[in-house]
């Protein structure tokens, strides 16, 4: 079987794609992965292991404006070059996982009549995949709440793909891996590769009241770019820290540039505040964490407001928009729930229940389906 999955941009279209290939080729399936030279896919893919090929593609804008042409000339471009791609590989199936790179291969695959299907990961659909929606064999969406904006009779709610790993790992191999008290409630704050400054901020500003709890502990990733401001803050501040190497100890606050080993980190946690991105989100959700979600306020379509909103509804996360975040909001809720286990347990099961361990498995169902009537 021959799969070609269009994945690019954002980590959210790229990881899920990854996961999906992974179980993939232990089934012996040959896969390649079509992107761009400038996007996050250019690196991540081949680290993976995988062949990328890559077409033009651009970021079609919204309001009208002098690169509309532009972005519309390139998507003709990359639609050409992923018919060129699509004859060579011929694959069984073409899987897009949005993001402006599946448009022109999803339309390539269409035109030449390959079989396709298209995973969408948020509560709400990013424009590519609406239109695309139209002509494509199959849809699978990460969320129940996404069914309604497509076609009933071809639409499956997978759920979102995460890595096994994120299951797998206990609590106790995730607080040794960081050095964490194994008795102590683990606050996890974490907001993407990038960080956030409005939740780094907040934290800070947090500190002193989380610090004077004696049975909690936080782990922080700052983010790469930002971690130097916060080291800044602090000098600044007076505050004495200890730094070890790429960590920052404050008090019972770990503080660390970046996370590279999420699973452990995740199983390490009792409470987790994060951004609303629907791989973390899924990541959460698989994990049965109860959230604190404070979702990026200019992501497209306001996806991940809306991602926030579905956890907040089913009872497994607290919202708070990110022009509200601040150290005072931020620590009043944690404590709160810190000091109410019932409330945190039940927010737990919440989470659990919208959880899809096997959303991997129905993708990879899905795709072996369509490869079959090919």
């Amino acid at each position: 079987m021959r799969v070609l999955i269009a994945a690019g941009g954002t980590g959210g279209h790229i990881y899920p794609g990854i996961t999906v290939a992974q179980v993939l080729r232990d089934k012996g399936a040959e896969i390649i992965f079509v992107g761009t030279k400038a996007g996050l896919e250019a690196d991540v893919i081949p680290r993976a292991g995988f062949r990328l090929e890559t077409i033009r593609a651009h970021h079609i804008p919204r309001k009208f404006s002098w690169k509309i042409p532009l972005a519309l000339a390139t998507a003709g471009l990359g639609t050409y070059r992923a018919m060129r791609i699509i004859r060579k590989f011929r694959p069984h199936v073409v899987m897009g996982t949005g993001g402006y790179v599946s448009g022109p291969v999803i339309l390539a695959a269409a035109a030449l009549r390959y079989p396709t299907l298209i995973h969408e990961q948020n509560a709400y659909p990013g424009v590519t995949n609406r239109l695309l929606a139209k002509i494509v064999d199959q849809i699978a969406v990460g969320y129940e709440e996404a069914k309604s904006f497509f076609p009933p009779e071809k639409t499956v709610v997978t759920g979102n793909p995460v890595r096994p790993e994120i299951s797998a790992c206990t609590r106790e191999a995730g607080r040794r891996l960081f050095g964490l008290d194994p008795n102590k409630r683990t606050l996890l704050v974490t907001a993407g590769s990038q960080g956030a400054r409005s939740v780094n901020r907040a934290l800070l500003e947090a500190a002193p009241m989380l610090n004077a709890r004696r049975d909690l502990q936080v782990l922080h990733a700052a983010g790469r770019a930002l971690y130097p401001e916060i080291v800044e803050t602090l000098r600044k501040q007076g505050v004495k820290v200890d730094e070890d190497g790429e960590m920052i100890r404050y008090g019972n606050i770990r503080i660390v540039p970046y996370i590279y080993s999420m699973p452990e980190a995740l199983a390490a946690a009792d409470l987790v505040v994060g951004r609303g991105g629907a791989l973390s989100s899924a990541e959460f959700t698989v994990r049965g964490l109860p959230a604190i979600l404070v979702p990026y306020p200019y992501a497209a379509e306001d996806h991940q407001m809306h991602n926030a909103q579905v956890l907040e509804k089913h009872g497994a996360a607290k919202v708070i928009p990110d022009r509200e975040i601040n150290g005072e909001v931020l620590a009043d809720l944690v404590i709160q729930l810190l000091d109410s286990p019932s409330r945190l347990q039940s927010m737990a099961r919440a989470s659990k229940r919208l959880g899809k361990p096997d959303a991997t498995e129905r993708l990879v169902a899905l795709v072996t389906s369509l490869a079959r009537q090919s």
